[in-house]
């Protein structure tokens, strides 16, 4: 997508005649009976905070980069199975027809499912909250790790580390004995694995690509016909991973990222204490991130 292409930003979707059922930070979603529309927006949230601005091509980004990666990972259908239907608005209900200038690009129609009460990271080298954490404790989310680790460095195998979801507030990471009690031990053990395998193959996909994938966050959900497992939201986007560029991947040092950590790194510059209401993005901030979120998609998507 070239800079011309971008779509116009949208903030909120207003598809009158379909039912809506909630606004996430990012994504609109409205019921469709048998399926989900899951609308990706311009919107941006950093600490968990929605930013008062758009982000333009953002919700373009997602959806396609996500479409991507439930393509491109599950070639070998041996992964558990995900949501996506379909991005291709021609191939959306009759009801999505008035509205398919908005969401078209930007929009997922994907199977229901009941989502599980935490967030799945994987990290696969130390950065941002780890390495804050680790520094003082020695600890990531808890989880004893060697010493002698420098920032930004790989760990020897990627770890997983839970956390909960939460509508409004901070997530907060949590132990592994406590996601099974949450879920169940035979559950919570089907979505560890199933993180590091997904987590493993985009890395090893995205290296050749010279991109390094740092950390990145899965959601997953029981599909109420056939009470299976499945992958759902966004995957392996800049919204949930941490994109760094191979070459300038240093042990002791941040290398720039293709993701939303430049945002946070502005907002840390303002003497902003991560409580509502964000303040304003200045233009340049604006345009660098959308920049950095088009970037990621063509290094990784859009290639050949």
């Amino acid at each position: 997508m070239s800079h011309r292409q971008i779509p116009p930003v949208i903030l909120e979707t207003k598809c009158d005649d379909l039912q809506l059922v909630g606004r996430g930070k990012v994504r609109d979603i409205y019921d469709l009976g048998e399926s989900l529309l899951l609308v990706a927006t311009d919107r941006i949230s950093a600490f968990d905070v929605i930013i008062p601005d758009g982000i333009p091509g953002k919700g373009y980004v997602l959806t396609q980069l996500s479409a991507f990666w439930f393509s491109e990972l599950w070639k070998r259908n041996d992964l558990i199975p995900h949501h996506l239907i379909s991005t291709e608005v021609a191939s959306f209900p009759e009801a999505c027809r008035p509205y398919i200038d908005s969401l078209r690009g930007r929009t997922m129609l994907a199977k229901k499912a009941e989502p599980l009460p935490v967030e799945c990271i994987v990290r696969g080298y130390i950065s941002g909250s780890a390495w804050k954490e680790y520094r003082k404790q020695g600890t990531v989310c808890g989880q004893q790790l060697q010493t002698g680790l420098q920032e930004s460095e790989q760990f020897p195998e990627p770890i997983f580390t839970p956390s909960t979801k939460v509508t409004d507030g901070h997530d907060e990471n949590i132990p592994f004995t406590e996601m099974e009690r949450l879920i169940g031990q035979d559950l919570a053990a089907k979505v560890k694995t199933a993180s590091l395998t997904i987590y493993t193959r985009a890395a090893e996909l995205a290296l050749t690509q010279g991109i390094v994938i740092a950390d990145t966050k899965f959601e997953f959900g029981i599909d109420p016909k056939t009470k299976q497992l499945m992958l759902i939201d966004e995957v392996l986007t800049p919204d949930s991973s941490r994109f760094w560029p191979k070459n300038d991947v240093v042990p002791g040092k941040s290398p720039p990222s293709f993701d939303k950590q430049f945002v946070r790194d502005y907002l840390d510059t303002t003497g902003w204490n991560h409580a509502p209401p964000a303040p304003n993005l200045p233009p340049e901030v604006i345009q660098q991130t959308s920049e950095k979120y088009l970037d990621i998609l063509k290094r990784l998507a859009q290639h050949s």
